[in-house]
This record gives structure tokens, C-alpha cells and sequence, in this order.
């Protein structure tokens, strides 16, 4: 089982605040397994900063476990950088027996996935409990 994970990246993008100084948005990455499957929860920015802490922590979690769902409900933006992540763990898995679904995509804050295509290839699903459930259905339909 692969531990459970906290971030918090203290170098991000800077943004100008409404008092002529410039703030960092947070960035935080969870992770815990949850019925044999690896949950990790993302909120903040997807970019070109944090894509290798999910890129750490997705490749940590493959090494115990072959489901994973990443938790996209409170992400603020996402760049290729992160979805280059995603892809290639995406593919790994498959190619190895495994699954990895998305849940809680919001279009307006992960656009690229839609522009992309990746939307119609990888399995999303409102929630998390749904992600897992599907998972789980589609390894006893594969059993089976």
C-alpha cells in the first residue's frame, strides 16, 4: 500500500495581488489507497511546477498498486505539462493490466482534456466513489 502522501509546493506561478505584490497559489497532493485502488486528490494548479510531484507520487503508487483514480474535482488549471504526466501513466497502466480513471474533471479549469481528445480515451467519472466502482466493475467484467 503505498503511504499516504501530502505537498504543499512552495514554488508556483506568481500572481499580482489587489495590493501590488504578488501571491503563490497552493498547491496540494494527497494520496491513499481505498478498496485496492490508489486515490490521489489534487487541488490547486496542474502546471509545469507540480507536474513532477504527481509524476513522484504516480509512480510511487504503481508500484503496489495497478487501479488508480486521480482526483481532479478541485483542480484550478491544468497544463500539457501535467497531462503529459497523466498520459504516460494512463498508458503504462493499461499496458501493464492496470487502470487509471479520472473523477470530478470540471471542463471550465481541465479544458485540455477535452481539447485533446484525452476526455473520450480515459475513463472519467463524476466522483470518486464512481471511479472506483466502475474500476472495480470493469476488473470482474476483465475476470470474467
Amino acid at each position: 500500500m503505498p503511504e499516504y502522501c501530502a505537498a504543499r509546493s512552495s514554488v508556483s506561478p506568481q500572481w499580482p495581488d489587489a495590493f501590488g505584490g504578488y501571491q503563490v497559489p497552493e498547491f496540494e497532493l494527497s494520496s491513499e489507497q481505498r478498496d485496492d485502488a490508489a486515490v490521489i486528490r489534487l487541488i490547486g494548479d496542474l502546471d509545469i511546477v507540480t507536474s513532477r510531484q504527481l509524476d513522484e507520487t504516480l509512480a510511487a503508487s504503481r508500484r503496489t498498486l495497478d487501479r488508480v483514480v486521480l482526483d481532479l474535482s478541485a483542480v484550478d488549471f491544468m497544463d500539457t505539462s501535467s497531462l503529459a504526466v497523466i498520459v504516460s501513466h494512463w498508458k503504462g497502466l493499461v499496458a501493464s493490466g492496470g487502470m487509471l480513471a479520472l473523477a470530478g474533471a470540471r471542463f471550465q479549469y481541465t479544458r485540455t482534456l477535452w481539447i485533446t481528445g484525452l476526455a473520450d480515451r480515459i475513463p472519467m467519472y463524476d466522483s470518486v466513489d464512481l471511479a472506483i466502482a466502475g474500476q472495480r466493475a470493469a476488473a470482474a467484467d476483465g475476470a470474467g
